[in-house]
């Protein structure tokens, strides 16, 4: 008799991912062995997600760690993130590292709180030398990122959601965006693993704990179960086209800026207007503005001095960059 359908599923998925780590390592002795680090937080989903890769990276040659990132934002979250250690411990994962991080207020408690973990997890896979580290995002969590992302209006890019792989060399993997939360927890249960439930995903004041117990709830309610599916399909979907019209506003940036670096206005105006966007976003990036702190509207206001000149002023952008229409040119500098 094989395993319950929800450990099979969250096993599946693990093992697929560990495929594509090997096929990116070139094995030639066992301390070469490509080396994989679980982020858990004691959560259902990366304790699901820990399980899952102590028990499938044996059986492919992979070494398997874990770390847990101790934010210091409650009242014994030291000794709760020694717990979540000694809980990846028992599942054979070495080396397990408990991490201490300190949360800023850039951008908000949710973006500093991640800033902080992620830096702290790009220390600690440096430092062990990993090929990768699994993050346990779901399906659900997807489908809350779109959903945010459509709030904001930041445009097809932001309705991509999270991708399966990211950071530098590909070292982030999310296997369990095609598994829904559900699933995570059954595996949780069926395996008898404990898990912790963060009051913090429970608190209204966070935009993503109300939009996952109040806004979804209602719009399934609305519209009928299927809405995590569908909006984690939009992910999907948005993310190949983002791709393929950043591929297209790369190739144009090239064909538009002299060597001085200055943009040729009539040329950008020729361009569609989802790639000439793209490629005064990628400018302004370049010249210092912080990716992070750009927003629409900040390129709205830049474009309008390619589409609707009235002899308007410079454009002020966060990170002192200015933007300036001058002689059929346009003038990006920082300071």
């Amino acid at each position: 008799m094989g395993p319950h359908p929800a450990v099979a599923a969250i096993r599946l998925a693990v093992r697929r991912v560990l495929h594509d780590v090997l096929n990116h390592h070139c094995v030639q002795d066992r301390h070469d062995a490509p080396l994989v680090l679980v982020a858990c937080s004691g959560g259902a989903d990366s304790m699901a997600l820990a399980s899952a890769l102590a028990f499938e990276a044996p059986k492919l040659g992979v070494r398997a760690g874990g770390v847990t990132i101790d934010h210091g934002l409650q009242e014994g979250s030291d000794l709760r993130a020694a717990e979540v250690a000694l809980r990846l411990r028992a599942l054979k994962l070495d080396p397990v590292d408990v991490v201490g991080v300190e949360v800023g207020r850039a951008g908000g408690p949710e973006a500093a709180a991640r800033d902080a973990r992620y830096a702290a997890l790009d220390a600690v896979a440096d430092r062990h030398g990993a090929s990768a580290v699994f993050l346990g995002h779901t399906r659900d969590d997807q489908a809350e990122t779109v959903l945010l992302g459509l709030a904001r209006g930041s445009g097809i890019r932001s309705l991509s959601g999270m991708a399966a792989t990211t950071g530098t060399n590909g070292r982030y993997r999310r296997p369990f965006l095609d598994v829904d939360r559900q699933t995570a927890r059954t595996a949780c249960l069926i395996q008898a693993l404990p898990v912790w439930d963060d009051p913090h995903n429970t608190d209204p004041a966070y935009t993503r704990s109300r939009l996952r117990h109040e806004g979804l709830p209602a719009l399934e309610k609305c519209l009928g179960k299927g809405v995590v599916e569908a909006l984690a399909r939009t992910a999907r979907l948005s993310r190949d086209d983002a791709d393929a019209l950043d591929s297209w506003a790369a190739d144009a940036a090239a064909t538009v800026r002299d060597d001085a670096g200055t943009l040729d206005v009539a040329a950008l105006f020729a361009l569609p207007a989802a790639v000439r966007r793209r490629v005064l976003r990628r400018a302004v990036v370049a010249a210092g503005s912080p990716a992070g702190s750009l927003f629409a509207r900040h390129i709205e206001e830049v474009d309008r001095l390619i589409t609707a000149w009235r002899g308007q002023g410079a454009i002020n952008l966060p990170g002192r960059v200015g933007v300036r229409r001058q002689g059929g040119r346009l003038v990006i500098r920082q300071g």
